[in-house]
């Protein structure tokens, strides 16, 4: 049976070198860990910082993309405020909305035009009911709001009034 105990015999020399070289590779671990462990936490410290510029950028194309379709608002109100004449404003006004409804058609967004179209709660809200000899019983009779989907996902549903058929 062997001691456990350590021996009070000198170690050979090879194996006191042989225990040199395996406490450097130990420091070297040891050091290749932390340095592992600092690289990580940078990194992960870096991420959150990109995140949250990100986050806080993400809309500069848009709303640049926004801005032209703004001075042609500003110019409307301008003009309407030169011109006597309603037409003239309106028509300003319908270009700026048609530059404003392609900039975020552009960007994904679609208007939901459900007049005539049967109701969907997942894409209509029922704002009330009324009676409609030409659209048919629980199919959309008028549009009270517009709906938008963003890549085919509903971010507003229409505000829609469901028909409940001819008067009785």
């Amino acid at each position: 049976m062997t001691d456990p105990t350590p021996s009070s015999e000198p170690i050979q020399p090879d194996a006191a070198t042989r225990i040199a070289e395996l406490e450097g590779q130990i420091a070297l671990l040891k050091d290749t860990v932390l340095r592992t462990n600092a690289d990580q936490q940078n990194q992960q410290r870096r991420h959150h910082r990109e995140g949250i510029e990100l986050r806080k950028f993400a809309t500069a194309g848009l709303l640049e993309d926004l801005l032209p379709a703004l001075d042609s608002l500003n110019l409307g109100l301008e003009s309407a405020a030169k011109h006597t004449d309603g037409r003239a404003v309106a028509e300003g006004f319908r270009m700026a909305v048609h530059q404003l409804r392609s900039i975020l058609s552009s960007q994904g967004l679609a208007e939901i035009s459900p007049l005539g179209q049967p109701f969907d709660p997942a894409r209509h809200e029922a704002v009330g009911q009324e009676a409609s000899i030409s659209v048919p019983e629980g199919s959309v009779a008028r549009v009270a709001r517009s709906g938008w989907l963003l890549h085919d996902r509903v971010i507003r549903p229409a505000a829609v009034f469901v028909s409940s058929g001819p008067a009785k």
